[in-house]
């Protein structure tokens, strides 16, 4: 056969048909372009073609058939239940290989796509530095995914709000002498409050993202968080402060696959973004450095006091609280002979309490702020408690305990002690199951009461 004729073939059933697609199909946020009837008809006939062959040339015949069959579950596992080009799925794309791989993914099933990207804050050395995200250089590598793949890209700017409710609010809690966990602050009060909004004005039936975890329709037909597949990148630690109504409108199109699959399929598709690192540090935090950025935050706060010991003795001084977490070893700048570990942090009294480490058991954990996700009510958990998993730390273990809600406390009791239990982190329950998978909510931990006799429990917040 010869070669003009191959050429001419798939110039008229490839090339064509995607032109007139793209000449005839416009996006708007939140409207869509009336066409006469004849544009509408070869609209949606060259999409049906491009979308099949883009379909099979570039991910059937670029991936193995066991990660196809991964994806096509994934697919089927969206829930969404008009036709794909009727269906406008707004991304929120950090720059990043899993959000950049989630919306290159959804664009090649056909649904509308549209990229929206968060300009949280604008600091020189995290724009430069690998392994922050939402900087400068991700919001540019979004642009440029959105650019290749024919998806509009918007950048909302959220500054301000960033920098009031969970950059500022880092401070204070490392003030008040916790340990916080802003990533979960910005999940609950930017990505899926506000960005939600933002994703409906844009006419979005459902906002997706890159996050490691799974959300499916339960037997009443709400909607429910689960762990993702890959038990070492599962995200659903930092996403329990999703309310039940925010779980319908979101889609995690990468929870039932492995985090190597995603790089493999971003290289296969030859993202420029599949090597690059993924975020490792607090975004607004570089270098790891939290003090620096806490005495810049809130100037004239940090004090020198005193490193005591559990017994009362007075060990030796420290430059302020915000430097100590609780269960730390290293860095206290005393010696005993004996290892010691920070087991409290007193804020009001600027001092940093050090002890053994039988002294950092905890039993009981108070929580507040609860977002329930489990069937019924919080309220109507049984007198006996709830028999059930916590994860007190994102990569820590899946510890048995039993939640109880009396008198307006919630609490919960652990089977056996846990060491390093912090007020500020986040206690995220699990099913009892063999599994584990379904997330049924948590709260943020207020206090604890420790195991070891004659010590008091952790910091209250009043």
């Amino acid at each position: 056969m010869p070669l003009w004729f191959i050429c001419l073939f798939l110039h008229a059933f490839y090339c064509l048909p995607f032109s007139l697609y793209r000449s005839t199909r416009q996006i708007f946020p939140g409207k869509r372009r009336i066409l006469p009837g004849w544009q509408r008809t070869v609209s949606h006939f060259s999409r049906f073609i491009y979308i099949s062959l883009m379909k099979r040339t570039d991910i059937e015949n670029l991936v193995d058939e066991e990660l196809y069959g991964q994806l096509e579950q994934a697919r089927a596992g969206l829930c969404l239940s008009a036709t794909a080009p009727d269906q406008r799925i707004i991304v929120a794309m950090s720059g990043g290989v899993d959000s950049s791989v989630t919306a290159v993914l959804l664009k090649h099933w056909g649904y509308d796509v549209v990229g929206l990207t968060l300009q949280l804050y604008d600091h020189g050395q995290a724009i430069r530095k690998a392994g922050a995200c939402c900087a400068g250089i991700d919001i540019r590598d979004a642009r440029d995914i959105c650019d290749r793949y024919a998806i509009p890209h918007y950048v909302l700017d959220y500054e301000s709000r960033f920098s009031n409710k969970v950059m500022e609010q880092f401070a204070d809690s490392y003030l008040r002498g916790e340990t916080p966990v802003p990533c979960i602050l910005c999940n609950q009060e930017i990505k899926f409050g506000p960005m939600l909004k933002a994703a409906r004005g844009l006419g979005g039936t459902a906002m997706a993202t890159g996050h490691y975890a799974r959300s499916q329709p339960g037997k009443d037909k709400s909607w429910q968080l689960h762990r993702a597949i890959d038990e070492n990148r599962d995200q659903s630690y930092f996403l329990f402060a999703t309310q039940k109504q925010e779980l319908a409108a979101l889609r995690f199109p990468l929870g039932g696959l492995h985090k190597d699959s995603t790089r493999r399929l971003a290289r296969a598709l030859g993202l420029k973004v599949a090597a690059k690192p993924d975020s490792q540090d607090i975004c607004f935090v570089p270098e790891g450095r939290y003090g620096d950025v806490i005495e810049q935050l809130r100037p004239g706060t940090v004090f020198p006091g005193n490193i005591i010991h559990v017994d009362g003795r007075i060990l030796g001084e420290h430059e302020g609280i915000i430097h100590y977490t609780i269960g730390q070893r290293r860095g206290l700048g005393v010696a005993t002979g004996d290892p010691l570990y920070v087991v409290r942090i007193d804020a009001k009294r600027n001092e940093v309490v050090v002890g053994p480490r039988e002294a950092l058991l905890v039993e009981r954990i108070m929580l507040r702020d609860v977002n329930w996700l489990g069937d019924g009510q919080l309220c109507e958990l049984p007198q006996e408690g709830l028999s059930l998993r916590v994860r007190i730390r994102s990569t820590g273990p899946l510890i048995p305990a039993r939640l109880f809600c009396q008198q307006d406390r919630t609490f919960v009791v652990l089977n056996g002690a846990e060491h390093g239990v912090s007020p500020g982190q986040a206690c995220v329950f699990y099913e009892r199951n063999e599994s584990a998978s379904r997330v049924l909510g948590g709260g943020w931990i207020a206090r604890t009461t420790r195991k070891a006799a004659g010590i008091e429990p952790q910091n209250k917040q009043d």
